[in-house]
């Protein structure tokens, strides 16, 4: 087991050096939270929102934050050595994808939670904002990091699987997965179809879980049940798929075409 520990501190400690060395790129991650958390407070400020109702966007933008920082760094794992040309030469060495993966996960979780109390921080003094009790507060960081794996997982396979032009996906994917979730509404005032992707995607039940915490009432029953069951699910199933993908890829020259 400590060889497996050891690689995968490998790989996060990588990303630990691309973020302290790519200064600009450490910042944008960080910047859009921030200004997001400000715009929706003072929104809600503005339009005299009851304390409560003023809380609901605010989880919302703390959670999204969270989320987007989270999945890009798993993202960015990848997409570090796409950019740099290196993707073969990494794959060369006697490492496996969910080393890859893990490592990159670990240190967004890491960057994730310094940026949830940043955003909480500013939250606080600004607008007041209370947390629910803590365990409420840590089931639901671990849902959001979940959700946040899942997110950086799938743009990996789109990439392996479509090449280097889809790379967008990577900023789109946690926005529209917002969208769907009911990020700054009840999923209730989407449209039947949507409500219904709702019930699949594990953050839905995460942000229920969380504002439930403060007295809103739940859409969908056991929301820590259903969400880590299916972020479970879809770690299994998604992780299948990039391995599939990662050998097509070996296979169709598409490893060295990301590293041309």
């Amino acid at each position: 087991m400590r060889w497996l520990t050891n690689r995968i501190l490998a790989f996060a400690y990588r990303n630990a050096l691309f973020a302290i060395k790519s200064f600009f790129t450490f910042a944008e991650i960080l910047f859009w939270p921030v200004i997001q958390i400000i715009s929706i407070g003072i929104m809600g400020t503005f339009l005299e929102l009851r304390p409560e109702l003023l809380f609901f966007l605010l989880t919302g933008a703390i959670v999204g934050g969270v989320l987007q920082v989270t999945q890009l760094d798993v993202a960015y794992g990848f997409l570090y050595d796409v950019w740099s040309k290196s993707l073969k030469q990494t794959f060369m060495a006697p490492v496996k994808t969910y080393d890859y993966i893990a490592g990159s996960w670990a240190f967004g979780i890491l960057r994730g939670s310094l940026s949830f109390g940043l955003l909480l921080v500013i939250a606080r003094l600004a607008f007041n904002f209370q947390l629910p009790a803590w365990p409420i507060v840590a089931l639901t960081l671990a849902g959001v990091f979940c959700s946040a794996l899942l997110l950086g997982m799938l743009v990996q396979l789109f990439i392996l699987l479509f090449g280097q032009r889809i790379d967008i996906i990577a900023w789109i994917a946690a926005v529209l997965m917002m969208l769907v979730c009911g990020i700054y509404y009840p999923v209730t005032y989407l449209p039947k179809i949507l409500i219904n992707v709702a019930a699949w995607l594990p953050l839905t039940y995460f942000l229920e879980y969380f504002r439930a915490g403060y007295g809103f009432p739940l859409t969908f029953a056991h929301p820590l049940l259903k969400g880590f069951s299916l972020s479970l699910l879809f770690m299994v199933i998604i992780f299948f798929l990039v391995q599939l993908a990662y050998e097509r890829a070996r296979k169709t020259g598409m490893i060295l075409k990301l590293s041309e």
